[in-house]
């Protein structure tokens, strides 16, 4: 196959005028469909879109080339366009492009067309061959130009190839690795300009490229004990268990392809750092030369948010379902803090759904450190993200417990313990934020035991990973959550409550409602939002003992007890709903998975399962949860003011029944829920 079989004359557009990236890829995308290698040209240029966003593919130079693989490709592709004005792509050397090549690759396991699309690649790092097709001045002139440096490139490669074919008496000085997220463009324009650039200098270098149609010129174990150095250029995940105890240098695709010789010039010098490797012969990873602080953070919680997400929704939305059937059962107003078990039924839905939940906090720690540490950071982040969802409530349960006559038998260091972190007087839950604290707590825990481990003997590392690194960092995050993370959350908590009476003893329930549904949105199940949402209870266990003692339900002190439990479940209510309308009316805000999960937010909700929010909120806390604080502290304020009263403790619309003044409700809720996704249009950042 040549690469005139993928481009027609009908897919060349020359001398084009387009004023920036997205009309040059309305052009290219429109010659795609034009030779009928795409079906949907919407979803193709949204898959196109998608990959520019993981980072622009303008190697600079003056080119570029949109890539993508998508359902919506009924045939491998490409599309050819030259913009002599040039036109801002977001290239990396800032230069304009003039030059663009359109890459349509369909999703199927067909990969004849990669071979031809790795040759354009290499093609295009001879800038002479790049200027003569950015002069050309027909189609026909521009695929000449083409056909004759391809046969140029095929007659130079036969000498290559016999020589490969013979015996090798002599080893490469280095070797190096590249790949990039689609494996389908700077793969190969990288392994390119590393060879181009050693062979300048005389020296021998082997590079394997890690393309979309798997690993191409693969280094033998040999080949990689003899060489000097290793450089891995890459911007996804590689196996780098095969360097260990070699000289390695890590870095991007795009070093490789615009600083090449001075990733040269830092192998020459030998002054290189030797990899050691660690956590399993599987073990990948991914290295971004030009990778910040802050970016490193953005991806470790990110790995933790994505893994968290389908608890979410799928817990979520099970209990929902759980309170539609005890709602269409005629328990709405009935059910009241068992709503949502009356039947088995629901209860079944509830006790799975509930469980899916429980795990969000701990999969999302686990996978944080994971992240930072690979396989032997799961263990101590989930067991971090337990303690964090759990908190110390359950050790108190046990027989030596403050209602226990052997906690006075207690003395020396064992009372120490009892009394410090176990005998607190309020709730040691710290919710999703905590979690996000286990599971970086946790990778860092892990990477010291690494550190510290290293000089073990050989016949040691085979331990390191299944008892040194579970056994001790499980100990530590133990350590840390239970001695000082839950007591202070504890100590946060009593202070909460003894606030929130005051308040509500003074008589300012406008203040209250603003106070409480604010609450509910800062920490979705944290020590925060546990507090107002205990206090709530205990508001309806007020008005329980008042109306037992003669009192009516119109009376002050009980109405104020219930409309304190509705400005907490509007609260709730808000966040999951206000990203929701965030999600379609700023879509630009949120990742394609982010996005597609409004509808099952709308559904948590209506449920005043605020934990549909959770993922928005780790992902981007600095801006996600100022925006729901306000709206829900609006929402709450609202609904105080409506004097919007609430008998059942949980439900969301499920129990509208008992809500008094519903529609004033729902005014409060919307407006609380509006004010959020605006706030969101405004404060978050694009998503990447």
């Amino acid at each position: 196959m040549k690469i005139r079989d993928l481009l027609k004359a009908d897919g060349i557009k020359l001398g084009v005028s387009v004023p920036n990236r997205d009309a040059a890829i309305d052009e290219l995308v429109a010659l795609q469909n034009k030779c009928g290698n795409i079906s949907d040209a919407a979803a193709y240029k949204e898959a196109i879109l998608a990959r520019e966003a993981k980072g622009s593919t303008a190697v600079g130079m003056g080119i570029a080339v949109p890539h993508a693989k998508s359902s919506s490709v009924v045939k491998a592709g490409l599309s050819a366009m030259t913009v002599p004005g040039g036109v801002d792509y977001k290239a990396l050397d800032n230069a304009p492009s003039k030059l663009f090549f359109m890459i349509a690759a369909p999703d199927t396991a067909a990969d004849t067309h990669l071979e031809v699309l790795s040759k354009l690649m290499t093609l295009l790092m001879d800038q002479k061959f790049a200027s003569d097709l950015i002069a050309a001045k027909s189609p026909d002139e521009f695929l000449n130009i083409i056909d004759a440096k391809e046969a140029e490139k095929d007659a130079a490669s036969k000498p290559v190839e016999a020589a490969a074919s013979a015996p090798k008496s002599s080893s490469y000085r280095f070797v190096g690795i590249t790949a990039c997220p689609t494996g389908i463009a700077h793969t190969y324009m990288a392994a390119e300009s590393l060879e181009q650039k050693a062979q300048e200098r005389g020296i021998s270098m082997k590079v394997e490229t890690n393309g979309s149609g798997g690993a191409k010129n693969v280094l033998t174990d040999k080949e990689i004990a003899d060489a000097e150095v290793v450089i891995v250029a890459a911007d996804k995940n590689v196996e780098m268990s095969r360097f260990d105890g070699k000289k390695v240098i890590m870095a991007s695709t795009a070093d490789a392809i615009h600083k090449a010789s001075d990733l040269l010039d830092k192998a020459v010098s030998g002054n290189v750092s030797v990899y050691h490797h660690s956590g399993g012969s599987s073990k990948k990873e991914s290295f971004d030369g030009n990778e910040t602080m802050g970016r490193k953070f953005y991806k470790h919680l990110m790995n933790g948010v994505s893994h968290m997400l389908p608890f979410v929704v799928g817990g979520g939305i099970l209990v929902a379902i759980a309170f539609l059937i005890d709602t269409i059962c005629g328990y709405g107003t009935t059910g009241g803090g068992n709503f949502g078990t009356m039947t088995p039924l629901s209860a079944f839905f509830k006790y799975v759904g509930g469980l899916a939940m429980g795990l969000m906090v701990p999969v999302l720690a686990g996978f944080i450190a994971e992240s930072i540490a690979d396989r032997p950071g799961l263990a101590v982040g989930f067991t971090g993200g337990l303690l964090a969802a759990n908190g110390n409530a359950a050790i108190t349960s046990y027989i030596w417990g403050a209602d226990n006559v052997l906690a006075d038998n207690l003395s020396g260091f064992q009372k120490f313990i009892g009394g410090f972190a176990f005998q607190t007087g309020g709730s040691t839950v710290s919710g999703f934020l905590g979690g996000i604290a286990a599971g970086f707590l946790a990778g860092a825990i892990v990477l010291w035991l690494k550190k510290i481990t290293s000089g073990f003997p050989k016949s040691l590392e085979g331990i390191k990973p299944i008892l040194i690194y579970p056994l001790c960092g499980i100990f530590i995050i133990g350590v840390l959550m239970c001695f000082i993370l839950n007591p202070i959350i504890a100590l946060i908590n009593t202070g909460l409550s003894t606030m929130l009476t005051a308040l509500s003893d003074a008589g300012l329930i406008a203040l209250l409602g603003l106070i409480l549904g604010g609450m509910m949105a800062i920490d979705m199940g944290g020590p925060i939002n546990k507090a107002a949402y205990v206090f709530g209870t205990g508001m309806l266990g007020t008005a329980a003992d008042l109306m037992a003692g003669g009192a009516s339900a119109s009376d002050p002190a009980v109405k104020a007890c219930y409309i304190a439990m509705a400005a907490i479940m509007v609260g709730g209510m808000v966040p999951p709903v206000g990203i929701a309308i965030a999600c379609k009316v700023f879509p630009k805000k949120f990742t394609k998975a982010e996005q597609e999960t409004w509808i099952s937010n709308v559904v948590m909700g209506c449920s005043f399962i605020t934990e549909g929010a959770i993922p928005f909120a780790a992902a981007d806390p600095a801006h996600v949860i100022p925006c729901t604080f306000v709206g829900s502290a609006v929402a709450g304020l609202l609904s105080a003011l409506f004097g919007c009263t609430l008998m059942a403790p949980h439900g969301g619309i499920f129990v509208f029944a008992t809500v008094g003044n519903p529609l004033l409700y729902i005014v409060a809720w919307l407006i609380g829920s509006i004010i959020t996704a605006v706030m969101l249009g405004f404060l978050k950042k694009d998503a990447e």
